[in-house]
């Protein structure tokens, strides 16, 4: 029985963490979008970026969505930490890690790994930049609209954060190359008529977002110093 109750809520737990990744990968789509508006002409990025900022805080259902958004984030990193605790005390400390090695690749083996490098991320990300904008008292724009666009540009100058950054995105790349396709089988998608299918648009959704998600920092840092 409690094998059962185990079993079940083991699964339980993976589906819920294939659910808000999948939705977090949505949000990541949205996000970089926004994001690009900073490579536009400064004065023009400045104006588009912060009034985009601006108008994410400023509907009731974009509002609701970020709530969703904090929610999955919380839940995705609770369930990780519960799902890695668990499975360890199920395998036990003696099991053939070199035969698991063999059958499965860097990524699936160090989820928890580059999970615990994203949250760190996060983290840091949420403080330097949702905080001030949320809370913080930031000069305003040309147009009378909190200037994030400055404070994001200024951390873009400092090499320390940038390489930071691009260390976090390459940890974000290396967990969707798992992540999307284990959470396509977690939900019982799986068919090998079309999994193949479904693992080259992971593969290719895990680049792209980890070089749209790269090129942005580089590129505003190469403008500010060189």
């Amino acid at each position: 029985m409690d094998k059962y109750l185990f079993t079940k809520n083991f699964i339980t737990r993976k589906n819920l963490m294939a659910l808000t990744g999948l939705f977090l990968s949505f949000f990541l789509i949205i996000h970089l979008l926004g994001n690009f508006q900073l490579l536009l002409a400064p004065d023009e990025a400045q104006i588009q970026f912060n009034a985009y900022a601006k108008f994410l805080g400023s509907l009731l259902p974009i509002k609701i969505i970020s709530y969703g958004l904090y929610a999955c984030i919380i839940a995705h990193a609770i369930d990780g930490i519960y799902l890695f605790i668990k499975s360890k005390k199920a395998n036990g400390v003696k099991y053939s890690y070199d035969k698991r090695k063999r059958a499965s690749t860097w990524q699936s083996r160090n989820m928890t790994f580059l999970g615990s490098i994203l949250l760190l991320f996060l983290v840091i990300h949420f403080k330097d930049f949702w905080f001030h904008f949320k809370f913080g008292d930031l000069p305003l724009d040309k147009s009378g609209n909190k200037d994030l666009y400055t404070l994001v540009i200024n951390a873009f100058t400092e090499w320390w954060y940038v390489l930071f950054y691009l260390i976090s995105i390459l940890a974000l790349g290396f967990h969707l190359l798992h992540g999307i396709f284990s959470a396509h089988r977690t939900l019982g998608l799986y068919h090998p008529m079309y999994a193949k299918v479904v693992k080259f648009l992971g593969i290719g959704f895990a680049l792209i977002m980890t070089f749209g998600y790269m090129v942005i920092p580089i590129i505003i840092y190469y403008n500010q110093n060189y």
